[in-house]
């Protein structure tokens, strides 16, 4: 199959797919090199065509997602990838999209952002769909990531991800609410998030942060646009490469995600999982995306001694534990920490308030709230000891 990609109304480049597999077999010719997906690179007048490749097929449901073998034998599909092509490969998080030879297709008429789509992926996603004949391929379900049972619903016009928690707690969605009251402490700019319950099980929902006009850039995806050398750190390769694009300041940015990571002992900020924010049409970078997917945190799929006892508790991006990656953090005086004095009374509150099941017990709830509190006081502890080893090092000067 012939098709043009196409960056909202402007065609980037002309591509061959294979029909079967869904992979890129032939970049044909490119248009317009610069708005091409960002860490495609292009020499001598040639994409990286596995660079490009492999934006376009990780643009697809992943095959570890939950429940995702039932929804396929039940839409009668091979894998996820062959739902690409059923949407064109249209997504709520950037604005690209396959255009394919002699459609007449145009942006204007099949966005997402502006237009409704099918529930009928999402419903098999969810296994709320019975097997009959029908289903409409249309949704931006077929490009969303991740493991976690997730769907996009139109909620009072606006577009919103709905996503699910893992046994054996189904903690995940009560934790996006924690945090998201936690960086409102902090003045941290996130993605906000609510609970909805739908057959005695508790999904976050939160709305789309970006618009028609703007589109996310993960931060794998920018750490590809410059060769990383083995003596530059994960976290120093990605400053350079937003300051080579132009975006410069985001270390208070990363000082804020690593310090709320710590908080809530998040287990999952991994490269997909933050970035950038630029405009499509004109490719200005806006800058640091909002926070957002902080549910694989509070010991989450741990036992309640274990979460006392900060047992197993893994770190990502930049460091393998989460008190290594504290000693990234350029600056603690931004934080009010009488404004997390009460961060045990908000946890506590947030189960009760949002009805937490059964197997969400009280002592489970005073673990996750106890070893959170005693974070907020070691961190309290690190920015004192840091505040006077620079008025130390000042002073010597």
């Amino acid at each position: 199959m012939n098709c043009t990609l196409m960056h909202k109304r402007i065609a980037t480049a002309q591509i061959e797919l294979d029909d079967e597999s869904g992979f890129i077999r032939r970049v044909q010719r490119i248009l317009r090199p610069e708005h091409l997906p960002v860490g495609v690179t292009v020499k001598k007048g040639s994409a990286d065509r596995a660079a490009l490749n492999e934006w376009w097929l990780n643009r697809s449901i992943p095959a570890s997602r939950m429940g995702i073998r039932e929804a396929l034998e039940l839409l009668h599909l091979p894998d996820t990838k062959t739902l690409l092509m059923c949407c064109f490969g249209l997504s709520l998080s950037d604005q690209y999209w396959m255009k394919p030879e002699g459609s007449g297709l145009r942006w204007e008429d099949i966005n997402f952002f502006d237009h409704d789509f099918s529930m009928d992926i999402g419903d098999a996603l969810f296994g709320s769909r019975g097997a009959d004949a029908g289903f409409d391929f249309s949704s931006p379900d077929n490009t969303s990531d991740g493991f976690l049972k997730k769907r996009w619903k139109i909620i009072d016009g606006r577009r919103c991800l709905i996503k699910g928690g893992s046994n054996p707690f189904q903690q995940q969605p009560f934790n996006e609410v924690i945090a998201c009251r936690i960086m409102e402490r902090l003045g941290i700019v996130h993605v906000p998030y609510s609970i909805v319950w739908s057959d005695g099980l508790p999904y976050s929902v939160c709305e789309d942060f970006v618009a028609p006009d703007t589109e996310l850039v993960s931060a794998w995806r920018l750490m590809k646009t410059l060769r990383k050398d083995n003596s530059t750190s994960v976290y120093q390769h990605f400053i350079r490469c937003c300051e080579e694009l132009g975006v410069r300041g985001i270390q208070h940015s990363l000082d804020q995600m690593i310090v709320l990571d710590y908080l809530i002992a998040n287990e999952d900020r991994h490269l997909n999982n933050f970035g950038l924010l630029r405009c499509a049409q004109t490719l200005e970078w806006l800058g640091f995306a909002p926070i957002y997917d902080s549910g694989s945190s509070l010991g989450f799929d741990k036992s309640a001694a274990h979460i006392l006892a900060g047992y197993g508790i893994s770190c990502k991006p930049f460091k393998n534990s989460h008190e290594q990656q504290l000693g990234l953090v350029s600056s603690f005086e931004w934080i009010d920490f009488s404004k997390l004095s009460d961060c045990g009374i908000i946890i506590e509150e947030t189960f009760s308030r949002d009805g937490a099941p059964d197997y969400l017990d009280g002592g489970r709830i005073r673990a996750i709230a106890a070893s959170v509190m005693e974070r907020v006081q070691k961190l309290e502890k690190e920015s004192c000891s840091t505040s006077r080893r620079v008025l130390f090092q000042n002073h010597k000067i």
